[in-house]
């Protein structure tokens, strides 16, 4: 699906008057709630603040955790007005709860050790150690699923210590040195800066994951909830995830 989006009507409100950059901006103000997956936890904090200072008076509540825990939430009717998720499967979950999704970045996996690598980690093939403390994302997340392709592709039958139920809680436990490793996205390593490093996966590019976002059916915010959309589809939350590490949405077309 095509993501170019003018950078005008960021906000479709009854009431906008234009700001000194041009875009338009609303004088109603309103609040949104998004659901994201905790890969999109630093990024989307920051687009979540620039979208608020462009738009006065508009307020921006996320809630983070694993794509296949929102969107069961959307599903359940948990309060929401846009989903984004780390991978088609999970957005094709909720697709009877959204609107048309568009895929707004890309991403890609690499393993992440504690600071000095104390477990001489080189590679996929050291985590199917016995000897060493490992973390996986459990298959059912995008992050778990992505990581299970890779790890069959490489033909490595990894022995995890823990399957945790979304990537930041792999990344936390690698970053308190709990584990040895951990299989996370790139940008989780960017993320935490010196407190990890990061070992390229052979393969990680043939298992890229493809990150959608749509506006959940019924929200009370709908024209808002599309500006927050285009928002990220368009070059300020482009330019946000492309600093992050992200790929761009022309990457997308293999999923994890």
């Amino acid at each position: 699906m095509a993501v170019g989006v003018a950078l005008g009507a960021l906000v479709l409100g009854i009431t906008a008057c234009s700001g000194p950059d041009g875009h338009e901006r609303s004088e109603d103000g309103g609040e949104l709630t998004v659901l994201a997956a905790a890969s999109l936890t630093d990024v989307f904090a920051e687009i979540g603040d620039a979208f608020e200072a462009a738009n006065p008076g508009v307020t921006v509540s996320f809630s983070f955790a694993g794509s296949a825990v929102l969107a069961q939430q959307v599903i359940a009717g948990a309060p929401a007005d846009v989903l984004a998720t780390a991978s088609t499967a999970t957005m094709d979950t909720a697709a009877a709860m959204t609107g048309p999704p568009e895929v707004f970045t890309t991403n890609t996996l690499e393993i992440a050790v504690p600071a000095g690598n104390p477990g001489g980690v080189t590679g996929l093939a050291d985590l199917a150690d016995p000897g060493l403390t490992v973390a996986l994302c459990a298959e059912e997340v995008p992050c778990g699923a992505a990581a299970a392709a890779v790890l069959a592709g490489a033909g490595v039958t990894a022995a995890p210590d823990t399957y945790e139920q979304d990537v930041r809680a792999v990344l936390t436990k690698v970053i308190l040195g709990e584990v040895d490793a951990g299989l996370v996205y790139r940008t989780d390593v960017a993320s935490a800066g010196d407190d990890v490093e990061g070992i390229d996966v052979a393969g990680a590019d043939v298992v890229r994951n493809d990150y959608w976002i749509s506006v959940v059916t019924g929200t009370d915010e709908p024209d808002l909830a599309r500006a927050f959309v285009e928002y990220v589809l368009a070059e300020p939350g482009q330019a946000v995830l492309a600093a992050a590490g992200f790929g761009s949405p022309e990457s997308a077309g293999v999923d994890g």
